[in-house]
């Protein structure tokens, strides 16, 4: 076997060492992350100039190339908080958030890539403590769950909000109460919708009752004016007018004038 010619044994180291400086030096940033330069003889984390992006990027051996994830993300927290009585309350929440795109240099020499665990988780937990702890047990049961859920955000973007973290949602999933304090609640819940049917059927009943008494009323008052209306001449006139139409009549009868009360005729029948 023929000895490799003593020239190209240099070409060749430099060519291995070029080969592996290029591929400690070329770093791909993937979809939805970006990168934090770090330059070992530059002032270490790079906070003045944006990320890297995505794609293909050539860096110094010396240097390197933190990769955080930009897209939104989600981290469930499970947590124990007190009523604003004391009682023990169950908390399970969600929260969406990303990292900010610009101060990314800023959180990594601050927070590190720790932040969810130093910064948001505490932040969550001290706003959800601080919420609930302003409500009856029965109101994070039934009617403020959502007004609770809106408070916990707010409260919690307060705190983030200047530590290079973006809060975008906090959901809150699952509220579990005590056993004996969550049947309590449902009994008291069964029973003022039991008594708002009963109200319901009494104000309906007193509206019928209502409304019988105003239609007999009125009929009183139509029969009222009807016998006022009725006097002793217009009831002759009446009566003259029905002799006419029976004398008019083929049946057999025998009218007798002026024989009736107040001068009516007496109609008398061939029976």
């Amino acid at each position: 076997m023929e000895k490799m010619p003593k020239i190209a044994l240099p070409f060749v180291a430099l060519l291995v060492v070029l080969i592996i400086t290029i591929s400690k030096s070329a770093i791909t940033i993937g979809p939805g992350e970006a990168g934090v330069l770090y330059r070992t003889f530059g002032g270490g984390v790079v906070t003045d100039e944006p990320p890297l992006s995505e794609g293909f990027h050539v860096v110094a051996p010396w240097n390197k190339v933190f990769v955080y994830e930009v897209r939104q993300q989600e981290v469930l927290e499970k947590m124990n908080v007190l009523s604003s009585n004391g009682l023990d309350i169950k908390l399970e929440a969600s929260v969406w958030f990303q990292p900010k795109y610009e101060g990314l240099g800023k959180l990594h020499k601050e927070k590190s890539e720790k932040y969810r665990e130093r910064v948001l988780l505490p932040a969550i937990r001290s706003a959800a403590r601080s919420v609930v702890g302003r409500y009856t047990p029965e109101q994070l049961y039934s009617s403020k769950r959502d007004a609770i859920q809106q408070e916990i955000f707010e409260e919690t973007k307060k705190i983030v909000d200047d530590q290079y973290i973006q809060l975008n949602e906090v959901l809150v999933r699952d509220v579990t109460l005590p056993p004996t304090i969550k049947d309590a609640i449902e009994r008291k819940l069964k029973q003022e919708q039991e008594s708002l049917e009963y109200e319901f059927r009494l104000v309906t009943a007193q509206k019928e009752a209502e409304r019988q008494i105003i239609e007999a009323q009125g009929k009183a008052d139509a029969n009222k004016i009807l016998s006022a209306s009725l006097t002793d001449k217009i009831l002759q006139d009446k009566g003259i007018e029905a002799t006419i139409q029976l004398s008019e009549s083929p049946n057999s009868k025998v009218i007798v004038i002026g024989s009736g009360d107040s001068g009516m005729p007496i109609i008398l029948g061939n029976q």
